[in-house]
């Protein structure tokens, strides 16, 4: 590592959740490295196909064994980047638990401090524990985003007083360019994307799915269920699905496959559901909102953050994962009428280009950290 002397326009990432690994907030610290033009320097944690990945990229990535915690090992690697790179600018992939570093960045001469939260600091919010952890965090940065409106007012309601000024919405963005519509989705197709967790509630399509094929036995394509993801529950979805008419369990995709995988859908169904008496809500759901930008009707468990995808009634519905019976009318609604699925397609782009366009994001970012728009940036599209 070379000294620099003058103050740099890097920004300094520091997150667990990385490419290759799979997930909503990998996506999310990729997409945002990308908004900052690659002018960054990733420290993370190493995982397997690290290497080939890193290799492709336009940027330094530092790998730091298998997981990135607060300790003072860390805390010492990230005060030598800041001072030999003359970095100003640190972002926290994930507030909690790296944002405990913040004060050490500080020392070493950040100026801007910016905490990307998401679901899982609700649950640190519930436990007196976390809960003193997540103010001391939100203590140190500049700015604390947050991914829906939902989580959002769960943190505000732990901070500090004099904290909640820090807080700005920052959800993970749509790029409206690759996610966008498509001539013609698949009749019959109903697809449903994500980990594979109790609280995704894909057991709940499972469920339904037999009285959905027998509504719709008369139209002239059978309908067919696609849950595409990974995770522990895996198993155990493959065999509630044994012998279901039309179901496939589908691997995880990469996220630039997306695109091509919802577009193809006549209905995107995510039936989660709030967890561990409160502790387990979903905080956004992205993949809804992908969904939508693609055209495609949303249905969405009443969940945490999850129903902001969602323009209920129009773009979709919003509906109890526990309500089998209203899950199975909306799907055959849904897939027996194709004109009310488009214009409740149509809104729901409507929907994403308003609240989670990239370039929205992208300015956001860019304001908690003192970095410049890009002329043509300000402007909506």
């Amino acid at each position: 590592m070379s000294t620099s002397t003058t103050g740099s326009s890097t920004t300094l990432v520091i997150t667990n959740d990385f490419p290759p690994r799979l997930g909503g907030i990998e996506n999310f610290v990729a997409q945002v490295c990308e908004m900052l033009d690659d002018d960054v320097i990733v420290l993370t944690s190493d995982e397997p196909g690290a290497a080939s990945h890193d290799a492709g990229l336009p940027y330094e990535v530092i790998r730091l064994g298998r997981v990135l915690l607060p300790t003072k090992r860390v805390g010492e690697i990230v005060k030598k980047l800041i001072i030999e790179r003359g970095i100003t600018r640190v972002l926290f992939g994930a507030a909690a638990p790296l944002g405990l570093l913040a004060p050490a960045a500080r020392r070493a001469g950040a100026v801007h401090v910016l905490a990307l939260s998401h679901g899982h600091e609700v649950w640190w919010s519930k436990v007196p524990a976390s809960r003193q952890l997540l103010r001391r965090i939100a203590g140190s940065v500049d700015v604390l985003g947050h991914i829906s409106d939902f989580t959002g007012d769960q943190l505000r309601r732990v901070l500090r007083e004099d904290d909640h000024g820090k807080l700005i919405r920052v959800p993970p963005p749509v790029d409206l360019d690759r996610f966008t519509p498509c001539d013609e989705h698949d009749p019959g197709l109903v697809v449903a994307a994500g980990r594979f967790v109790p609280r995704k509630g894909f057991d709940v399509l499972l469920e339904v799915w037999p009285r959905v094929v027998q509504d719709l036995a008369a139209l002239p394509v059978a309908p067919r269920l696609e849950i595409i993801g990974d995770g522990p529950e895996r198993r155990r979805l493959e065999r509630a699905a044994r012998g279901l008419p039309s179901v496939r369990i589908r691997p995880g995709v990469d996220h630039a496959e997306m695109p091509a995988v919802l577009c193809r859908a006549a209905v995107f169904a995510m039936p989660v559901r709030t967890r561990l008496g409160g502790l387990d809500p979903e905080g956004l759901g992205m993949v809804a909102a992908e969904a939508a930008a693609c055209g495609v009707p949303v249905l969405v468990g009443r969940s945490g953050g999850a129903p902001e995808t969602v323009d209920d009634g129009r773009s979709g519905w919003v509906i109890d994962a526990g309500d089998r019976d209203l899950w199975r009318l909306r799907l055959v609604q849904l897939l027996s009428d194709p004109s009310r699925a488009t214009a409740m397609g149509r809104a729901g782009r409507g929907l994403v280009t308003r609240r989670f366009g990239a370039h929205l994001v992208d300015r956001a970012v860019r304001d908690a950290l003192g970095i410049a728009c890009p002329e043509g940036l300000a402007d909506d599209r």
